[in-house]
């Protein structure tokens, strides 16, 4: 019976991610929040089991993980029979804010790019502008936090979803600059993912980073990127989360442990033509 973790899991892409992988049967999936209770939403299944008050942007997120599994999952919970592992770890959301050279950059938003600063931001219309971030800083935390509790085993799949933007080979003039935050925090994200790799490498643990593909949310919609969604090739994050979760389940393997993946092949990534040619694959095999 698959065990299934995704850290983030309230909105989105995690989200969707957590009823995917909740609609297949005989599987049992876990996910994270930073409240104190798991959320109260039609939109989410109620076959997820929350793990509250899991701060990504906190120094313990990985020991706070671990000493609450054992006591959920129903029945003995996690440690029923033996400690189970986790088949897939997907840490995921999201956090933006456009930057540009003539503005200037943002120092603050930087930091909070990075670091996956946990706020929810409105604008003056209420509307959502920004959510929780993949950190860079925070999956190591997590990883091994999750491997010395032997809730990874060999075979675990370890999932950093990460974007086509913090690929510097696919940067481009006819994209331009700016965003130096959001790029770069991607960037640092995937070298975090590689050099995990090398680490649990001797354990059988894969680790895998991802472009799930350009989505339709509060999130893009929230900096103004909405007027690219039909260019773009935008999707809502089901259709995302089912392409990146059935990639994970068939295809993805040790030998493509530390490397970076987009499942959905090049259709949204706007620069693959001028930077790395055209008739690409899919799923593609991003350049770092």
């Amino acid at each position: 019976m698959p065990i299934v973790l995704i850290v983030g899991a309230t909105r989105g892409l995690g989200a969707a991610l957590a009823n995917y992988h909740a609609s297949q049967p005989d599987t049992t999936v876990f996910g994270t929040t930073r409240s104190a209770a798991g959320p109260k939403s039609d939109k989410l299944s109620d076959k997820i089991v929350w793990v509250p008050n899991i701060d990504v942007a906190q120094e313990n997120c990985g020991r706070s993980l671990v000493n609450q599994l054992p006591a959920l999952g129903g029945g003995g919970g996690m440690l029923e029979g033996g400690i189970k592992a986790f088949d897939i770890v997907y840490i995921t959301a999201g956090y933006f804010v456009t930057e540009d050279f003539t503005n200037g950059p943002k120092w603050d938003e930087e930091v909070k790019m990075y670091s996956a600063f946990s706020i929810s931001k409105h604008d003056t219309h209420g509307r959502l502008t920004g959510l929780l971030a993949t950190s860079a800083i925070s999956p190591p935390f997590i990883v091994y936090s999750l491997s010395r509790a032997k809730f990874l085993k060999a075979g675990s799949k370890v999932v950093l979803v990460s974007s086509e933007s913090g690929s510097i080979t696919l940067r481009h003039e006819k994209e331009g600059g700016g965003n130096y935050g959001h790029h770069a925090s991607k960037a640092a994200l995937n070298m975090v993912g590689k050099l995990l790799s090398l680490d649990v490498k001797d354990k059988g643990i894969i680790i895998s980073v991802v472009h799930p593909g350009f989505m339709r949310t509060e999130m893009t919609a929230g900096v103004g990127f909405d007027k690219y969604w039909d260019d773009g090739g935008a999707v809502p994050p089901e259709e995302a989360a089912k392409s990146l979760a059935e990639w994970v389940e068939k295809d993805l393997d040790m030998s493509k442990s530390g490397e970076y993946w987009a499942p959905r092949g090049p259709r949204d990534i706007g620069t693959a033509d001028v930077t790395i040619g055209t008739g690409l694959p899919t799923p593609l095999h991003l350049p770092w």
